[in-house]
């Protein structure tokens, strides 16, 4: 009995298939060796970013703001002119200073030439030692008005110079407190300036948390969010713990330089001790990942790959490495594509 011409063509198809997918299965696969590397007991910390050099400018004296030349978000110069408060109250506030050291330098000149006439009298002994002693006195009081009158002069000069207020360092105005018109009092908040070159994070850790790290701490990272990590400059511990939260305060000082980072926004620090255990990283795209089954392809040593169940744990952005663990022991090597590693994995069981 003869087959129909369309049922052996249905007979050929798998065997095409196994012929197109034992071909696919030669593709080279690429591959890239699991690492080991030493991450030591991790601790995560919620951070708030701040400035390394920021001031909070307030009026020193009394007044009207009559100018102010910046507002939020501009950028100043060290020195720049930023308010400017209305001087006749420091400028009259001066001039009543400068006629009480005219005032006390006329007394001064009497109580000096008094003194000396009682001194020639006693010389002549026409005067007695005691009137002498009170025309002494006399002049020593006005020698002390004199220079108790210079003083508030000084005092005056400056209260007038801080009617202009600069700016303390070159970066950012943060805020503005006050408006054009407002009255200033000495103590009053005007601006807050920063500097945006240098910037840390602060996070505050327990006790227990920081020994967990050892000492010193290394392997610092600050996670920015958007996927920037950056690795801390510096770490200080500061050595005291706040009294009501009973946290250590920790400054991580981020690189110089480093853009897009407000102060006040949120950041994320990855602790790592010194000495840790060792821990397993491969790259992420490694990583088959098949609803709640996690797995690579494990390169066999005879031109083929094993599937291998693996716990995947944190994400580096930075280095797009992941974090296993467990599953793996760090000299494995893996297929890099575990798609295409799959293709040749079930195309040679297909042709044995």
């Amino acid at each position: 009995m003869k087959i129909p011409r369309f049922l052996a063509a249905a007979r050929a198809i798998p065997a095409l298939v196994a012929l197109l997918v034992t071909a696919a299965g030669h593709a080279e696969v690429a591959t890239v060796r699991a690492e080991m590397r030493v991450l030591g007991a991790a601790v995560q910390a919620e951070a708030t970013v701040e400035a390394v050099h920021q001031s909070t400018l307030a009026a020193q004296v009394p007044g009207r703001i009559v100018a102010l030349a910046v507002d939020a978000g501009e950028r100043v110069r060290k020195g720049q002119v930023l308010v400017r408060i209305d001087p006749a109250e420091a400028a009259a506030a001066l001039a009543a200073a400068e006629a009480g050291v005219v005032q006390a330098e006329t007394a001064r000149i009497n109580a000096k030439a008094d003194y000396e006439r009682a001194r020639s009298l006693v010389a002549r002994r026409f005067l007695s030692e005691s009137a002498l002693d009170s025309a002494r006195a006399r002049h020593q009081a006005a020698e002390a008005q004199l220079d108790a009158a210079r003083a508030a002069r000084a005092q005056a000069q400056a209260a007038s110079a801080y009617t202009t207020v600069t700016s303390p360092l070159d970066g950012v105005v943060a805020e503005r407190h006050i408006e054009h018109g407002e009255m200033a009092q000495p103590g009053r908040s005007l601006l807050t300036v920063y500097d945006p070159a240098q910037m840390r994070a602060v996070a505050d850790l327990a006790p227990e948390r920081l020994a967990l790290l050892g000492t010193p701490l290394r392997q610092v990272r600050v996670d920015l969010g958007g996927g920037r990590m950056v690795d801390a400059a510096a770490v200080t511990v500061l050595p005291a713990a706040d009294a009501r939260t009973h946290t250590v305060r920790v400054r991580i000082d981020l690189p110089a330089g480093i853009e897009g980072v407000l102060p006040g926004s949120f950041a994320r620090v990855d602790f790592g001790a010194a000495g840790g255990s060792g821990t397993v990283l491969i790259p992420a795209a490694a990583v088959l990942r098949r609803g709640e089954l996690s797995a690579v392809y494990v390169a066999d040593g005879e031109g083929g790959f094993r599937l291998r169940q693996v716990r995947p744990g944190r994400l580096d952005q930075g280095s797009g490495m992941i974090e296993v663990l467990s599953g793996l022991e760090g000299n494995e090597t893996l297929a890099l594509d575990p798609v295409q590693a799959g293709i040749e994995t079930r195309g040679a069981a297909a042709t044995r």
